[in-house]
């Protein structure tokens, strides 16, 4: 694989990359670059997270060592449960992220407790507090805060912390949601005054939820990895997707971002009368299908359903084999 095949298929369903020429000399420049993406452990693994640990599996396949943060103390500062609580979730994601098909064997998975508290993460984190205004560090939380309104002081050290993270992990490219591009930025202007270099971001989208709002586990408009398949097929069934709409569609941003991905291609099976069986190679041409009224959207919503269950057993299957 070539240069540029690697930036194609590193930039492929990202937002937005910062910035691409220096991706692109960090793969010409490079053998064996690395990545990370920070999560706070969670219960519930959705296809919010699939986003990015689709990503990492992107990353790998053209070379790059990854680094899965299991941030535990940014979890406790943002009131997520006890050290105790936290930990036994952290295990739980990392065993989750390896069914999901992210490659044991290229990744490091790295508790934040294990150099958060070290003397020099710690002095860092009071060197950027001094140089990072209050209202920098704000808009930076709040994004991940749980109290946007009234947060507390430990959630205006979190986005210091995830700065920092960058630089203490040695990494090359910083991979996140499109929602931590301001923490992002911070690291890029402020960790050179620390003497550290400045990250490469690469970004991904936000999945709307399945109602077509912003996901949220308290409207629970979203699917889980520990979904039943018949759970699966019945949220999918009534889910947000009129005709004819392609932005912001839950169901089409579902085979983009997750089933051509995986599979290559996709299969919708309906009757003759309806106009029989149809493949598409491309999520281009599926939207495009979809768009014009020529691919219905309850069609488009059984064969999301089947291939979404695939990709899901797949994943608890190993998760079994794993426990």
């Amino acid at each position: 694989m070539d240069v540029t095949e690697k930036l194609k298929l590193v930039m492929r369903n990202a937002e937005e990359v910062v910035t691409e020429e220096e991706l692109r000399q960090l793969l010409e420049t490079h053998e064996r670059p690395t990545a990370y993406v920070g999560y706070e452990p969670s219960g519930e693994i959705h296809l919010g997270h699939m986003m990015t640990v689709q990503k990492l599996m992107d990353l790998q396949e053209v070379g790059f060592r990854v680094i899965v943060l299991l941030a535990d103390i940014h979890a406790y500062l943002n009131e997520k449960g006890s050290f105790e609580e936290i930990a036994e979730i952290a295990d739980y994601n990392r065993r989750v992220f390896i069914a999901l098909g992210l490659d044991e064997t290229k990744a490091d998975f790295v508790l934040g407790s294990n150099y958060q508290l070290d003397r020099d993460y710690v002095l860092d984190v009071l060197k950027l507090a001094r140089i990072t205004t209050l209202n920098r560090a704000r808009r930076s939380m709040d994004e991940v805060s749980r109290r946007k309104e009234d947060p507390m002081v430990s959630q205006m050290i979190y986005p210091l912390m995830q700065a920092l993270d960058i630089a203490h992990l040695g990494v090359d490219l910083a991979v996140g949601g499109i929602d931590q591009r301001k923490i992002h930025m911070l690291a890029r202007e402020n960790l050179p005054r620390l003497g550290y270099k400045s990250p490469i971001c690469l970004h991904t989208p936000i999945l709307v939820g399945l109602d077509g709002e912003k996901m949220s586990s308290s409207k629970g408009n979203y699917i889980s990895v520990r979904d039943a398949p018949d759970v699966v097929e019945k949220k999918i069934r009534k889910a947000y997707c009129p005709a004819g709409v392609v932005e912001d569609n839950p169901i089409l941003d579902i085979a983009r971002y997750h089933i051509f991905p995986r599979f290559g291609e996709m299969k919708i099976e309906r009757d003759a009368k309806f106009g029989g069986d149809v493949e598409y190679e491309s999520f281009e041409s599926l939207a495009e299908d979809f768009k014009s009224g020529s691919l219905h959207p309850l069609d488009l919503k059984i064969a999301v359903a089947k291939y979404l269950n695939k990709l899901l057993e797949d994943a608890r299957k190993r998760l079994e084999v794993s426990v």
